[in-house]
Parts: C-alpha cells; sequence; structure tokens
C-alpha cells in the first residue's frame, strides 16, 4: 500500500471487513442486504409521501414520524454504498477522507434519531398525561424549534470527531472491523495517544444517547403513573397501546447501539462475528422495522398506506 506524502499517515486507505470465512458467498449474502434496502427506502419514502399529502396527518405524532423516517432515509444512504460495495463488487478500500465523512453523517445521524426519539417520548408523554393541552403544548412551531435544537446539537457535538481523527498516524494495520467507517473502529487503529478521544467521544455519548435514555424512561415513568390512576382498566390499556409503536422503535434503537459500543470499549476479546452482526442490526433493522412497526398499529395510516398503491 502505498503511504501518502504526509507523513501522518503510514497508509492512503482503509480496508472495509465483510462476513469472515464468507468471501466465496458474497454475492449471495448481497442479494438480502439489497432486498433490505430496497424495503426500508420504499416504506420511509412511503411513509414521508403519506404524512405530507395528507392534511389529518399533519400532527405532531406523525410529524415526528416522518422526520425519523428522513433520518433513517439518510442513514440508509450513508451506509449503501460501502456495504453493498463489499458484497456485490468485492470494493474493500475506502480512502482517509470518504471514511471520515462516512462516519461523520452515521454518528451525527444515530444522535438525531436519538434526538427524534426523545421528541416522540415527550409526544406521548403529553397526550397522556396533559391530554387537554396537547394541541396547545405541541404545536408546529414548538416541534420545529424542538427538532431544531436537536438536530445542531448532533451535529456540533460530532463536528471535531473528523479532525480528531485525521491528526492521529495510523501505522498499526488499516484493516477495519465492519463494512462502514465507525469513530470507535477507526480511532483503535491509530498508534498515537487516543485517550482524548476517547474521553470526547464518550462525554459526546453522555451527552447525547444516555441523556436521551433517562429523559424517555423518565416520561414513561410519567406516563404509567398516570394510566395506573385511571379507573377504567380499558382506558388504561388504549392509552398504553399508543405508546407501542414507540417502545418498539427505542429498543430496536437503543439496544444494537448501546452493545455496540460496549463491545468497542470493553469486548476486545470477544468474538469477531456478534459485533459484525451487531452493526448490521445497527444501521438497517430500525430503518427496515418502523416502517411497518407504525403502519400495523395505526388503522388510518395503514389504509393510507395501502391507497397509495390501490386507488
Amino acid at each position: 500500500m502505498s503511504p501518502l506524502n504526509d507523513t501522518k499517515f503510514q497508509f492512503s486507505v482503509f480496508l472495509l471487513t465483510g462476513i469472515p470465512g464468507q468471501e466465496d458467498t458474497q454475492f449471495w449474502i448481497s442479494i438480502p442486504f439489497c432486498c433490505i434496502y430496497v424495503v426500508s427506502i420504499v416504506g420511509n419514502s412511503i411513509i414521508l409521501f403519506v404524512i405530507k399529502t395528507d392534511p389529518r396527518l399533519h400532527e405532531p405524532m406523525y410529524i415526528l414520524l416522518s422526520m425519523l423516517a428522513a433520518t433513517d432515509l439518510g442513514l440508509l444512504i450513508a451506509t449503501m454504498p460501502t456495504i453493498l460495495g463489499i458484497y456485490l463488487f468485492n470494493s474493500r478500500e475506502i480512502n482517509f477522507h470518504a471514511c471520515f465523512a462516512q462516519q461523520y453523517f452515521i454518528h451525527s445521524l444515530s444522535l438525531i434519531e436519538s434526538s427524534m426519539l426523545l421528541l416522540m417520548s415527550f409526544d406521548r408523554f403529553v397526550a397522556i398525561c396533559d391530554p387537554l393541552r396537547y394541541v396547545s403544548i405541541l404545536t408546529p412551531a414548538r416541534i420545529a424549534k424542538m427538532s431544531l435544537v436537536l438536530v445542531v446539537r448532533s451535529l456540533s457535538l460530532l463536528f471535531p470527531h473528523p479532525f480528531l481523527l485525521k491528526r492521529f498516524q495510523y501505522c498499526r494495520a488499516n484493516i477495519l472491523s465492519h463494512s462502514y467507517c465507525l469513530f470507535q473502529d477507526v480511532m483503535k487503529l491509530a498508534c498515537s495517544d487516543i485517550t482524548v478521544n476517547s474521553l470526547y467521544g464518550l462525554s459526546v455519548k453522555c451527552l447525547t444517547v444516555f441523556f436521551d435514555i433517562v429523559l424517555i424512561f423518565l416520561s414513561y415513568v410519567m406516563i404509567l403513573k398516570t394510566v395506573l390512576s385511571v379507573t377504567s382498566r380499558t382506558e388504561s390499556l388504549r392509552a398504553l397501546n399508543t405508546c407501542v409503536s414507540h417502545l418498539c422503535a427505542v429498543l430496536l434503537f437503543y439496544v444494537p447501539e448501546i452493545s455496540l459500543s460496549l463491545i468497542h470499549r470493553f469486548g476486545n476479546r470477544s468474538s469477531h462475528l456478534p459485533q459484525i452482526l451487531l452493526s448490521y442490526i445497527y444501521v438497517l433493522v430500525p430503518p427496515l422495522v418502523n416502517p411497518i412497526v407504525y403502519s400495523v398499529k395505526s388503522t388510518y395510516f395503514r389504509e393510507r398506506i395501502i391507497r397509495v398503491f390501490f386507488k
């Protein structure tokens, strides 16, 4: 591998990794990946189209759902070139600048998705705990302001990441653990002191993901407290039923996110295969399942989606 003129780097590219030991069957492995991408892109695009064209869906819950779908589309677009490039064309090389850009967009979009899930939990909290003021509290202008603040938070906190990685010397190896670039994965290849970067990444994670998880947990504690105080069992179950879709989205996003972060930080001796499978679940499963869950739980929303295909 030819070195760069800049002496900070020994290698000019990183090498991405597919599923170890399955190099001869990569083309067949690409088929389910292609199907997942097609179904996810179509599903999230339909959600955006239906919400945009139906005035009855211009409500806080569906506006936030459209933001979640747009974020999922961005995450799919950020990971698709390298994942399909490996399995369809055996193209494993990615240069430094493209890798740094990809990891920035992946992590930023992940934090934005966490922010959307937080806002959706706040939507459920207001709808159940203070239904009479729901419309006056969650106005479109207020939703737009809260979303903008959280998006700026995600983009600004992660903005230093590519520059912090760029100043390192990469002289140990140039083989990454995944089919796309992640901050923790790239950082491990540096032969410089990464203590500051590791602490900064942990601080960003605490200020965003863990902070969002705590607020979502508190929202559901208040929701449960309100629901349990209702004497009618039917009304209680009906109120909780409106939260099922959001709870599924929360679990689908945070369980792989936290598990992958823990493996990167503390699982150096663990098997490489679970780490790879978690990385695919982390970026592919939420965009695939979220449209299905929300369309199944909402009768009117499901009917509007069916009308897209059958006039």
